[in-house]
């Protein structure tokens, strides 16, 4: 246990994911979705192919017992990537963040509908607390005042974001289910694959050739995403993800810095009552879930009743 190391580590990973989404931001709607896809997975194979062979760890990412489960999730990440792309090159940075807070709230959903898990009245408010806050950050682009403006970029891109949210929240109740059998390294490393395959198969749609700026900024989109991965596992080698989890939403700060530096956005107060509202609910479950697990701890340790 080393709290403080394992938050610092956690920090670090919710800024490299940031400025990765401000890179991905950056080349807007000028590279296909499908080539930005093909490099984010492809580099961000390298530095885990690399840290995992140091750590003679590189048989276990190769082998698995459930290829079509990798697939599944690969299936339901390569979506979210796409979708979340397709909305950081449309809206603000710290819209898209803000929007994406509301998939853990979706996870508790799928949670209950899908892996059957007890969900109680507790949770329940939150989420749907949450999901109101969700509906707060879109009424500007989707409200019934903005019909007119249905087909503009923002409101695609509020669309996009709030479907990422919902497929990001499959693509982990997808890992839940593959943890029982497969290792941390190869759900990373076949998830990695799978997506630079998926995007792949969009270059005879058009991919273009990079200037050398472009180039520069997929290949550290790439790289960042592979290493803040790693770092954000790293993390939890020192301390219980309930403990950490909070600091997720430190994204949003990072949002709001790189928004303002980079593109000169400020986020509006739609955004910033529904970002407060989604996060409150956000920090709700994972306290409630860390106050359940301490509960089942101490009745795992107590032991089962005396026989009268």
């Amino acid at each position: 246990m080393n709290v403080l190391k394992a938050i610092l580590l956690k920090l670090i990973s919710t800024l490299l994911f940031s400025i990765m989404g401000a890179l991905v931001r950056s080349l807007g709607d000028t590279v296909p979705l499908g080539q930005v896809v093909f490099f984010r997975s492809a580099f961000a194979a390298l530095p885990v192919v690399v840290i995992y062979a140091l750590r003679r760890e590189l048989r276990a990412a190769l082998y698995t017992r459930r290829l079509l489960g990798q697939c599944g999730r690969g299936t339901l990440g390569a979506a979210g990537m796409f979708l979340n792309f397709a909305a950081l090159a449309r809206l603000p940075l710290a819209d898209v963040t803000a929007i994406l807070f509301a998939s853990p709230l979706v996870t508790v959903v799928l949670a209950a509908l899908l892996l059957k898990e007890r969900v109680r009245v507790y949770r329940w408010s939150a989420v749907a607390v949450g999901l109101v806050g969700v509906v707060v950050m879109l009424l500007p682009h989707l409200s019934v005042g903005a019909v007119s403006t249905m087909t503009t970029a923002a409101a695609i891109g509020a669309l996009c974001a709030a479907t990422a949210s919902v497929t990001n929240a499959g693509a982990v109740i997808q890992t839940r289910r593959l943890t029982d059998t497969e290792t941390n390294s190869s759900i990373v490393f076949y998830f990695s694959v799978f997506c630079a395959l998926v995007g792949l198969a969009t270059l005879p749609f058009g991919w273009l050739m990079p200037t050398p700026a472009q180039l520069t900024a997929l290949v550290t989109i790439g790289v960042i995403g592979g290493v803040s991965h790693l770092i954000l596992t790293e993390s939890f080698r020192f301390a219980p993800a309930s403990v950490i989890a909070p600091f997720d939403y430190a994204a949003m700060l990072w949002a709001f810095i790189l928004g303002y530096l980079l593109f000169g956005e400020l986020p509006d107060h739609y955004t910033v009552i529904g970002a407060a509202v989604v996060i409150g609910a956000g920090l709700f479950v994972i306290w409630r879930e860390r106050r359940l697990g301490l509960e089942r701890a101490r009745e795992k340790a107590a032991g089962p009743p005396p026989l009268a």
